[in-house]
């Protein structure tokens, strides 16, 4: 069992249950602190190698997940791993892919999707799930 993300780390979402996933943006630096012992990253094209264990879901800007029935169990692998792990999730701003996906993670943690979003939106970035596709994203994930 690995240690979970410390309370105040940048970009971090804690979710209802106390689960804590760190979102942020690939284009900035890698945050001081503590890294990740998994992540997920939400890219149209194969990101960079990273010395933690690491997901890549094809996911272009502003668009849905190429293989939306990957996102799904990717998403729900990032859920169960952060009860005892440090889950990054990231995408190139950190925003709309990022709260997309933090957004669904909520869903998981048993908020229903729009209550998902708002949450998101509060306690993560405000303009999280940018599009009208990844909204509806959210409000059909299971």
């Amino acid at each position: 069992m690995t240690a979970a993300w410390e309370p105040g780390t940048a970009g971090l979402l804690t979710l209802p249950s106390g689960r804590r996933v760190r979102g942020r943006g690939l284009r900035g630096p890698l945050p001081d602190g503590q890294e990740p012992t998994f992540a997920l990253y939400l890219l149209g094209k194969e990101p960079p190698a990273v010395p933690w264990q690491s997901r890549w879901l094809r996911w272009p800007d502003f668009r849905l997940p190429a293989e939306p029935s990957a996102a799904v169990d990717a998403l729900h692998d990032a859920w169960a791993r952060a009860a005892t792990e440090r889950v990054e999730i990231a995408c190139g701003g950190g925003i709309g892919r990022t709260g997309t996906a933090l957004s669904c993670l909520a869903v998981l943690d048993g908020l229903a999707p729009r209550d998902a979003i708002a949450y998101v939106r509060e306690c993560y970035a405000r303009r999280a799930v940018e599009t009208p596709w990844q909204r509806r994203f959210v409000e059909r994930f299971r």
